[in-house]
């Protein structure tokens, strides 16, 4: 069984594409988005009379033909933003009101996962081709439903799923960040829900933990260390390990055969705690490049055969 797993695209189209992309390209069994599959910026483009204007990168750009606006969009889009056209009144008046700019960036996320998860059906042979997601601490809980009502795509978080021999466990939350994001909770509370969905699994020995934030101090959490302003420190010249406690004590204490993280996008790499072979493929999604780690297991042995992180 061969197996496909990125994480932290945070909504670049570019990255999406080639992770559908990448069951055939690697000729994978499944596929596996471990989480932070949105993005997290809205890019207004004001609609004016005969053209558009827009703020890319710093620089003001007129877009005066329908192909020039579908070039800025994809560009929006591949960088991990959300394009949203607008008239002039109406960005004053989001820029007026409590609350109306993350209504309007749900609103644009949530189309844009619809159209992520129809492009999945058609590449993914209507389903044929497993393939998990799961959130994030950066992901919005309106994407939970969506996706659990795709036909072709299976949402993870709190279930064990049965991969044909081996079971995966998923989990989106973090420990605290400090930029207090949507699924993060203290170490005793991740216990409890690793807890909770580890006590589905019938044989640990094939289990599969597709936790989203790594086990701290190996080297797979390894982040700039940031000062009272949330600086890195020396330009981020200095590292410390920001990973779960909880999630190292599960892998210690329940030993799965495989664990694959993510969240912290520098530190890709492998480790092992134990016998258990714990992955993080790390992430560049903003030069939308996509890492990965293709995983090939054998279900009559119940061992990792191979393992190898790839760039693509």
């Amino acid at each position: 069984m061969r197996i496909f797993f990125a994480t932290d695209i945070h909504g670049s189209e570019v990255c999406w594409r080639k992770f559908l992309n990448a069951a055939a390209f690697y000729q994978a069994d499944m596929v596996i988005l471990g989480g932070d599959v949105t993005g997290k910026v809205m890019v207004p483009i004001t609609s004016h009379q005969g053209y558009w204007e827009v703020v890319i990168g710093g620089e003001t750009r007129r877009l005066e033909s329908r192909e020039e606006l579908a070039g800025a969009e994809r560009q929006i889009r591949n960088r991990g933003s959300y394009p949203a056209i607008m008239t002039p009144d109406e960005l004053d008046w989001l820029k007026g009101q409590e609350h109306a700019i993350d209504q309007r960036f749900a609103t644009e996320m949530t189309r844009s996962l619809d159209r992520w998860l129809d492009m999945a059906d058609g590449k993914l042979k209507g389903g044929s081709v497993p393939c998990v997601l799961n959130g994030g601490n950066d992901d919005i809980f309106q994407i939970d439903d969506i996706i659990e009502q795709s036909p072709c795509v299976s949402f993870g978080e709190g279930k064990v799923i049965d991969l044909g021999g081996f079971q995966l466990a998923s989990m989106g939350w973090t420990n605290p960040t400090p930029w207090d994001t949507f699924r993060e909770a203290p170490e005793e509370e991740l216990t409890a829900k690793i807890d909770e969905v580890a006590a589905k699994i019938p044989d640990m020995n094939r289990a599969i933990f597709n936790f989203h934030a790594p086990p701290h101090g190996t080297g797979l959490d390894e982040a700039p260390a940031l000062d009272g302003s949330l600086r890195p420190v020396h330009g981020g010249a200095v590292m410390k390990p920001v990973g779960s406690t909880a999630v190292r004590q599960a892998i210690l204490g329940y030993q799965p055969l495989l664990s694959v993280h993510g969240h912290i996008h520098e530190s890709r790499g492998v480790a092992r705690l134990g016998r258990t072979l714990a992955v993080n493929p790390g992430s560049v999604y903003g030069d939308g490049v996509l890492q990965g780690a293709l995983l090939e297991l054998n279900p009559k042995k119940g061992k990792v055969t191979k393992y190898l992180l790839v760039n693509g």
